[in-house]
């Protein structure tokens, strides 16, 4: 690699890091003779960074340059920046060099917009295009879709990529064509709609011909920007929700607002970036795709914004003190979910042990529930029976948050206050 090619990587690596929605393939494609690199099980390497994100080894942008001039981007063509683009060469060959280093085993790519749309996606396919048929290369691939690309060019990169992403960016379009004039939602959702019509495509294809290409086997991801607008969490929630229901959508990711253009003043200012509202939404997110929660339950109209002390699986256990206590030796698996403490893979170890003989506390730790939060919310035998209709729920918000309470249980009379306030 020359020094001219590596100056260029370090700029443009740099300029890929605001971009979260970078994840595992999902996929399962073994090495096969004659071919380098694999993507069987989770076929990427990971590193993570100083604020917690975990993003791919090799992460990088086609290019800098930009024709858009969006406020929230640090790519911005109004910024006085250094600039680079790498040619399609140096990427597969970077690529494959570092692979056969052992410096990673993936490759995220995406890119600023130079000249059009249809003329950056078609580089970006056909980087993806010769690591496979002409480096034969095997490993995972996530390529970034862009906003008014062609259907033919989306197509192509389909084909040859393990992930596509499109991103949404900002969740309301209202409020992108405030911070991205020259974007709207039609050229976001258009790409989108391309990898889901192909993606089911592919789907049906193979059930008839085993052999048949497969596209984008590990489906799209996108991802919002968080804290640049004023949406708040139920906004952002509703809408993960839509874009769930797309059967090829696999992720939302969510990114933190970073004050990086501070000159704009459509941008609001902040010290830091709301990394814990971040936190908050990817834990609701798991709670809208693994535990059967809806976002209107994790986020309703008297409480449009996550609780930023304490977990959204908590918060709604709190505001719903009707449900509990559960009882851990006849609820449904559901219901079990619904208990603070108690995860999918609990849950599932209690339905099944259940069967054979009485669940205990010590069965329940045993199984890996977390019993400082469960034992406010459940009923199990020889367990205590301060629940939270006993303790009242400002005394386990102040227990489970470390607030230093009372070691001592409240006596009768505050519980009684409790109980009835």
């Amino acid at each position: 690699m020359t020094e001219q090619t590596l100056e260029k990587l370090k700029i443009l690596a740099e300029s890929a890091k605001y971009d979260v929605s970078c994840a595992s393939s999902g996929v399962s494609r073994k090495n096969r003779p004659g071919t380098i690199g694999s993507a069987a099980g989770w076929g990427i390497c990971h590193s993570f960074t100083e604020d917690g994100r975990c993003v791919a080894l090799l992460k990088i942008m086609l290019t800098n340059h930009c024709i858009y001039d969006c406020a929230y981007c640090i790519n911005r063509r109004s910024n006085d920046i250094p600039r680079a683009t790498l040619s399609v060469t140096e990427v597969t060959d970077m690529t494959i060099e570092f692979y056969r280093r052992n410096y990673i085993e993936g490759l995220f790519l995406s890119s600023g917009v130079v000249r059009n749309p249809d003329y950056t996606m078609e580089r970006i396919a056909r980087i993806a295009k010769d690591l496979r048929n002409v480096h034969h290369y095997n490993g995972y691939i996530h390529l970034k879709s862009i906003p008014g690309a062609s259907r033919e060019l989306v197509n192509e990169a389909g084909l040859y990529a393990d992930r596509l992403s499109v991103n949404v960016e900002i969740p309301t379009e209202a409020n992108l064509r405030m911070l991205a004039p020259e974007k709207d939602y039609q050229s976001i959702y258009k790409p989108m709609f391309y990898i889901q019509e192909g993606v089911m495509a592919s789907a049906d294809e193979r059930k008839r011909f085993r052999h048949a290409p497969r596209f984008a086997p590990a489906g799209q991801s996108t991802q919002m920007i968080v804290g640049a607008t004023n949406e708040n969490d139920k906004d952002i929630l509703r809408l993960a929700t839509t874009l769930y229901q797309r059967p090829s959508m696999k992720r939302v990711y969510y990114s933190g607002y970073i004050h990086v253009n501070s000159y704009d003043n459509r941008l609001p200012a902040l010290n830091q970036s709301p990394l814990k509202r971040e936190n908050r939404l990817y834990q609701a997110d798991w709670l809208m795709r693994f535990y059967g929660f809806r976002f209107d339950e994790i986020a309703d109209d008297s409480s449009p914004n996550l609780d930023l002390e304490i977990d959204p699986k908590l918060a709604w256990a709190l505001r719903h003190p009707e449900v509990f206590p559960v009882d851990v030796n006849k609820a449904d698996y559901a219901l079990l979910l619904r208990v603070p403490g108690i995860g999918v893979k609990s849950a599932q170890l209690i339905v099944s042990s259940r069967k054979f003989g009485r669940i205990t506390s010590d069965t329940l730790t045993k199984m890996g529930a977390v019993m400082k939060k469960a034992k406010y919310f459940i009923v199990c035998g020889e367990l205590s029976a301060h629940t939270i209709h006993e303790t009242g729920e400002e005394f386990v918000r102040r227990v489970l948050t470390d607030k230093k309470p009372s070691k001592k249980m409240p006596d009768k009379r505050q519980l009684t206050l409790n109980f009835t306030d």
